[in-house]
């Protein structure tokens, strides 16, 4: 057979004989060799990814500009024998590959939680016979069963029945969706009402649910953590670079063996190189992130914890998000003669929870809220909600008496009313209007009077709608107070968006995509940021929106809680899925909410900016770090004709500022009141200011140590390794505020590393072992003056600091 792909939405347009020739199928279902056949063609009804090798992963955290530096020291150490030192580079770098590894591993659960929803069972019409068939053996063609309760297992045309499907998950849409003979179902829809025979037209990727699953594989937002590393490294290396060139001409021109021209090289290399970077800020995030677990916040990728500091719009999905995704009654208007109660007793009397109906639930749930008695009322005979009469009935008894209850659509109620004269029709259209303006549902309830029951009365109005969750306006407001714009995402109608939108304090200017026709790029995102949210979107809409936002330099945040918004949430710099979220949103998310209510999106933001202070702080401190050494070994080659620090100094150095300031994990920050972002240029120069001072301190330590103390070459080594690890000590309390260094105290384990780092180096360098000793009173007073002229520091930090923007 010669077998067509059609997009599921021109079924919808479709008729039935038309639909079954497309498909080359009819009613009595397909045989089991035509099944095999389109099985060959369509594949399976799954959502297929390329598998990739853990090794092969792993092995590429060996690759990339990063790695190649610490590859070439590792190769320089082991030329000039060096295998301590090549040894310890490797160590570091394999530390680097572990933690960025095992972080990474989670990119491919979302897809892999999209076949798990496939994996389902389905009744299924072959050869004449209904069957139980894997839903992943369903193929275009196939006649379908489904019934109250079931998850539609492809897109769908129904060929017999009525349903009341839950696309909520799909499309955003918050209320149930009536379904006909002729229309279309989408797979991943949960059948709440009803019984169907459909016909599959679209299975695996092909299908609604498939192509979400397309968006999830192919979102992925930039790497700024990557960006950030990059660019700091690039400055970092420019000066390395440039300061060991001007030392290997210099000493090649005094005829310095190469083997020693490289030992130069390789010290550069080292001081210059971040070797700890990607390693301090895992641990930094992963410190966050638990703090984040005891506030109820699940971080699945770390890098977003950081990028959530610099967010200024977060998109917001209405239904789940900043509503509850459950039905409820806003209000009940009784006719003259009753009461509010009155109305929602005589419509709990025309509703039956075993039925799972939504509008059901959500009126019973009313009741009970109230307090309204049922205990004289008995329901002698309930029939269900049928979508060609629009209504449900029951008989009722109480006090001895016998009376009909009807609810529905408002129009089919009234018309079976009795004595419902214009002007009461003409103020129940108004008060639907008005309700529906809100984007209310309104249903109509009546029951019967003098003992006829076919004498019915309008007991009432019921407007029906999914409510702001009460933490909603709260949060709404503390993120505009945090510099951030909240953008309201969903696929619900203009009005109902507007009514809510307005009701949390996002604002009415709600729009639809379509307004974005016909403008540049450039004018998409303008008024896209400018607006107050979108309505009656899709989940590519939402995607889409989000790249849109990203194209023009905006960091995104994005909520969500259904399948429709897994793309959009993996592509944001910050995807958050709330509690009650499906497993593919949470897979997607890069933050997961463990309690309900959202008002901890905005306790991650605070927390995420906190992550930034502290990563900025380290930063700074290895910036003025490498400007110091590179400066210092630079002229101190040129005072001294050779380098004044060892290979296995720097080394030392290397560990006591890389690796004992991770502490910065958990210092006592404050979090910004506005987005944070990295300056990456201005950065540098502030820290070139502070690094410059740093490097005379280091010369005069230099001069004192050769001309006043008198020491040998070896011993003065020492002195400078020791000048150094003990700045770097005091430097980190310096640069940690942005103000005056005595403005906040430091954190206890900051504070505990330094003092052991401290100490550990007064006794390497009393007692020597692996370096030179000096003597007690040379090591304290080396510390002395370390500390004074680094706290001295402070002022022309807080000049340069706030010259450059460094906050």
């Amino acid at each position: 057979m010669n077998f067509q792909i059609k997009p599921t939405s021109e079924f919808k347009t479709l008729s039935l004989p038309a639909a079954f020739e497309f498909l080359q199928s009819t009613e009595n279902g397909l045989s089991e060799p035509s099944v095999k056949e389109r099985l060959s063609f369509f594949g399976r009804n799954e959502i297929s990814e390329k598998k990739k090798s853990p090794v092969i992963e792993f092995l590429r955290r060996y690759w990339g500009p990063m790695p190649w530096l610490l590859e070439l020291a590792m190769a320089l150490s082991f030329i000039l024998a060096h295998e301590l030192d090549a040894i310890i580079i490797f160590v570091l770098l394999t530390i680097n590959a572990i933690i960025g590894f095992l972080h990474a591993r989670g990119s491919q659960k979302a897809v892999d939680l999209l076949k798990q929803r496939l994996a389902i069972k389905a009744k299924v019409l072959r050869d004449a016979n209904w069957t139980t068939e894997d839903a992943g053996g369903i193929v275009p063609g196939d006649v379908l069963l489904v019934k109250l309760g079931d998850i539609i297992p492809a897109d769908a045309k129904i060929i017999t029945g009525d349903l009341s499907i839950d696309e909520s998950a799909l499309t955003g849409e918050s209320l149930p969706v009536e379904k006909q003979v002729s229309d279309v179902v989408y797979s991943g829809a949960v059948v709440r009402r009803g019984e169907a025979r459909c016909i599959a037209i679209n299975t695996g990727s092909n299908t609604y649910f498939g192509k979400t699953a397309e968006l999830v594989k192919i979102a992925k937002p930039k790497s700024h953590q990557e960006e950030i590393m990059m660019a700091i490294v690039k400055y970092m290396m420019y000066l390395g670079i440039v300061a060991s060139l001007v030392v290997a001409v210099f000493a090649f021109t005094m005829h310095v063996t190469i083997l020693l021209i490289l030992t130069f090289i390789l010290v550069f290399l080292m001081g210059a190189v971040p070797v700890a970077l990607p390693a301090v800020m895992t641990i930094v995030q992963a410190a966050t992130a638990m703090t984040l677990v005891r506030e109820g916040v699940l971080v699945t990728r770390l890098d977003s914890i950081e990028d959530a500091a610099s967010i200024s719009v977060l998109c917001l999905d209405k239904t789940g998000t900043i509503t509850e995704n459950e039905l409820a009654v806003r209000d009940s208007v009784p006719s003259s003669g009753f009461s509010g109660d009155d109305v929602i007793r005589a419509a709990v009397l025309a509703s039956r929870a075993e039925g799972m109906d939504l509008i059901d639930l959500a009126i019973i749930h009313c009741a009970k809220d109230r307090g309204i008695d049922l205990n004289s009322h008995r329901q002698i005979s309930y029939t269900p909600f049928n979508p060609a009469i629009k209504r449900t009935e029951a008989v009722v008894e109480a006090e001895g008496r016998r009376y009909r209850v009807v609810k529905g659509a408002a129009q089919v109620i009234l018309a079976m009313c009795k004595g419902v004269d214009g002007q009461t029709l003409a103020e129940v259209d108004e008060k639907i209007k008005a309700f529906s303006q809100k984007g209310y549902r309104t249903l109509a309830v009546a029951q019967s009077v003098n003992g006829d029951p076919e004498d019915l009365k309008l007991t009432g109005l019921i407007p029906l709608a999914d409510p702001p969750r009460p933490d909603a306006k709260r949060m709404i407001e503390e993120i505009r107070e945090l510099g951030v714009k909240p953008i309201m995402l969903t696929g619900d109608a203009l009005p109902i968006a507007r009514e809510v939108a307005g009701q949390v304090g996002i604002g009415t200017n709600i729009i639809r995509l379509s307004d974005l026709e016909g403008l540049s790029e450039d004018e998409q995102a303008r008024k896209a940021a400018s607006s107050d949210g979108f309505a009656e979107i899709y989940p590519e809409d939402k995607y889409r929106i989000v790249k849109l936002l990203q194209s023009k330099g905006y960091l995104v945040g994005m909520t969500g809680d259904g399948v429709n918004d897994a793309p959009a949430l993996k592509q944001a710099e910050m995807g958050i899925a709330v509690s009650n979220s499906t497993d593919v949103a949470k897979a997607s998310a890069s933050v997961v909410l463990t309690q309900p209510g959202v008002s901890v999106i905005v306790d991650a933001i605070k927390r995420s900016r906190e992550t930034y202070q502290r990563m900025l702080t380290w930063v700074i401190n290895k910036v003025t770090k490498v400007i110091q050494v590179v400066g210092l070994l630079t002229i101190g080659f040129f005072m001294m004709d050779k380098m004044v620090l060892s290979l296995l100094g720097m080394s030392l150095l290397v560990f006591a500022n890389d690796f004992v300031t991770m502490s910065v994990a958990t210092d006592n920050v404050t979090h910004t009141v506005a987005p944070n972002s990295w300056n990456v240029k201005n950065i540098t120069l502030a820290s070139l200011i502070v690094g410059a001072l740093l490097v005379v301190e280091g010369i005069i330590a230099v001069v004192w140590g050769a001309n006043y103390l008198h020491l040998s070459f070896a011993h003065l080594r020492t002195l400078v390794m020791l000048m150094l690890v003990f700045t770097s000590q005091f430097r980190v309390l310096v640069v940690r505020e942005r103000s005056f260094f005595w403005n906040s105290v430091p954190g206890k384990a900051l504070i505990a590393s330094s003092v052991g780092a401290t100490i550990a180096f007064v006794l390497l360098g009393v007692y020597g072992g692996i370096v030179p000793s000096l003597k007690l009173i040379q090591v304290l007073a080396v510390l002395a003056f370390s500390a004074i002229f680094t706290l001295m520091m402070d002022f022309p930090k807080y000049y340069a600091f706030r010259k450059f923007g460094v906050n």
